[in-house]
């Protein structure tokens, strides 16, 4: 493609950028919102030392394991009904944020989950036998030594979602991946595949070195 036809996509490429990043923004807001609470939830009721209740967890962990188990183009399909009477419209960034905020909440709950597993039992033992309040061990004990684990799972999140948020574009959700179908696929224009594909990468690893710095100077583990 000669610089001319590039020029006049420029538009197009920020346009793209716009919807991608509030696809981005408001999946990973929800996650973070509802995610993280709800990894807490899961977890609090599966240990004897917290608020044990073998139902309300079994609860949560089906609905997290049923959300996960779904491809998320299906997901995009079945939540079609939800998606038009929360934003009026089927298609466009709004309406693909959806289904992403769907599937990024319990991809983030079960990896907070995982993070919190992750704590040493005696470190537990040791807060729960000072007779602190459950909320003052949350914040005191779980939050600080799960964080590294949540900052990752928050990384790995980000990156998923932008992965999810292409795919969205499939099915006129808009975005980079929106692009690369009408303008790479369909009029075989293979080098604007390439720089989507270019692009997609860069914000991989980007999202990846922040992700990975802000863990390390969360860990007490790392001397700084």
């Amino acid at each position: 493609m000669n610089l001319s036809k590039w020029v006049e996509l420029f538009p197009e490429l920020i346009n793209a950028f716009g919807q991608t990043f509030l696809m981005l923004g408001i999946s990973l807001s929800s996650a973070l919102v509802f995610g993280i609470p709800l990894g807490f939830l899961i977890y609090l009721t599966d240990k004897k030392l917290f608020i044990p209740n073998k139902f309300f967890h079994a609860v949560l962990g089906v609905l997290a394991n049923l959300i996960r188990s779904i491809p998320f183009v299906i997901l995009l399909v079945a939540l079609i009904p939800l998606t038009q009477s929360l934003v009026g419209t089927t298609i466009g960034p709004l309406a693909a944020s959806v289904p992403l905020s769907v599937a990024a909440i319990p991809f983030l709950a079960r990896l907070v989950e995982t993070s919190l597993r992750e704590i040493p039992e005696g470190v537990l033992e040791a807060a729960v036998s000072t007779g602190a309040k459950l909320s003052l061990i949350i914040k005191e004990v779980l939050i600080p030594e799960a964080l590294p684990g949540i900052y990752s799972a928050i990384t790995v999140t980000t990156i998923s979602l932008l992965g999810y948020s292409a795919m969205a574009g499939i099915v006129g959700g808009g975005g980079i991946g929106d692009l690369a179908i009408r303008f790479g696929y369909y009029r075989y224009e293979d080098d604007i595949m390439f720089a989507t594909v270019f692009v997609l990468i860069a914000l991989v690893q980007t999202f990846q070195w922040i992700g990975d710095r802000t863990r390390k100077k969360s860990d007490k583990r790392v001397s700084h």
